[in-house]
């Protein structure tokens, strides 16, 4: 099978086009023709090294849609497949863990799907999926659902889980205009929120993220007098912040009393901050943390519990994921020069066996 990898750590020159044996599922997991992956920064760090050194060939990619050609062992609906669907046996291929299939809703071969992949693998045209974490598509396209499984489910999840969202609560998104902060606008105000704001990195990108319903997006520098302003003084009860360093600090200045910074990504990959405890005190302020990585090991029937209910405001059109840049997987390094230089906006994806699913 086709897939972009990588044997070292380094630069997007370092992902290449490369012919590698199709893997195959074990206990808990399904097997997916790949139709579209989706691009991610966890991607970018994972190529840097943040995720550990890469053994052999490594295949990154966190999200897919696609067609289920095979489930394993343990798997609700399990189907079977014929040999002249899935070549090869994936000698060479890194193993992965079993991952219990309980909470999975019955799979079948045939089935178009997206899947969040949390140990990776979706640049390729074949990816293994643990069964809990591969979903229907409902009402969305393939080329749609390869942008969702992660961003639906991380928007929806720091908003539900970490920072704990309620009628009425007003929200900033840093990052508006990327993946997540296009679908947290909206998932925030299907989740209750009065107002939302946001803040980019240029006054072209606020000029996209409008467009998600924001009530305003401000640019990043001095964003926390602007939040002011448009609250009366008051502050807003959540921030949402992928972004880290000074704008991470500067967030708590922007809280309303017992207002919570929700942190879910370090994309500006600051030194991490040494916050003193006595100004969150004396402030009714709150931090707290999102990582889906972490959910996928310790709770994954929250997370698909969260997958679902965002996928199901996708589908139904109340959310609405806005993939605006489609590459060839050579194009890899291109896309990741783009995403690493904060040019990007909405969702991109790498196109991959389209006229096999």
């Amino acid at each position: 099978m086709r897939a972009i990898a990588f044997t070292e750590t380094g630069g997007p020159e370092v992902l290449r086009l490369v012919d590698l044996p199709t893997p195959q599922p074990g206990p808990g997991e399904v097997l997916i023709r790949v139709a579209y992956a989706g691009i991610n920064y966890g991607e970018v760090q994972h190529r840097l090294g943040d995720f550990g050194a890469p053994e052999g060939e490594t295949v990154t990619g966190l999200e897919v849609s696609g067609r289920v050609v095979a489930t394993g062992a343990e798997v609700p609906g399990r189907g079977e497949v014929t040999g002249s669907e899935v070549p090869g046996r994936g000698e060479g291929v890194p193993g992965r863990g079993a991952v219990s299939a309980e909470g999975a809703d019955g799979l079948a071969v045939g089935d178009l799907v997206a899947a969040y992949l949390p140990d990776g693998g979706g640049y390729a045209e074949y990816a293994v999926a643990p069964a809990p974490f591969v979903f229907p598509l409902g009402g969305l396209d393939l080329r749609t659902g390869g942008g969702a499984a992660l961003i639906l489910t991380t928007a929806y999840g720091v908003l539900a889980g970490a920072a704990r969202i309620g009628a009425g609560d007003t929200v900033l998104i840093h990052a508006a205009a990327g993946g997540v902060g296009s679908v947290a606008a909206q998932l925030a105000r299907a989740l209750g929120a009065s107002a939302v704001y946001g803040t980019v990195s240029t006054p072209e990108k606020a000029e996209y993220a409008k467009r998600f319903g924001y009530d305003a997006v401000f640019v990043r520098d001095g964003f926390v007098d602007a939040v002011h302003e448009a609250t009366g003084g008051r502050g807003v009860g959540i921030v949402l912040d992928p972004v880290g360093g000074p704008t991470r600090l500067a967030s708590f200045d922007a809280l309303a009393p017992f207002g919570r910074v929700a942190v879910y990504g370090e994309a500006g990959r600051h030194p991490d901050l040494h916050l003193p405890v006595l100004p969150v005190w004396k402030n009714n302020r709150t931090l707290t943390g999102y990582n889906i990585g972490d959910l996928s090991r310790r709770a994954p029937a929250l997370l698909r519990t969260h997958a679902l209910a965002a996928l199901s405001l996708a589908a139904s059109g109340d959310v609405r994921i806005d993939i605006t840049d489609e590459y060839e997987p050579a194009r890899a390094p291109e896309a990741h020069r783009v995403l690493e230089a904060g040019a990007n906006k909405g969702k991109a994806v790498l196109a991959f066996s389209l006229s096999g699913v």
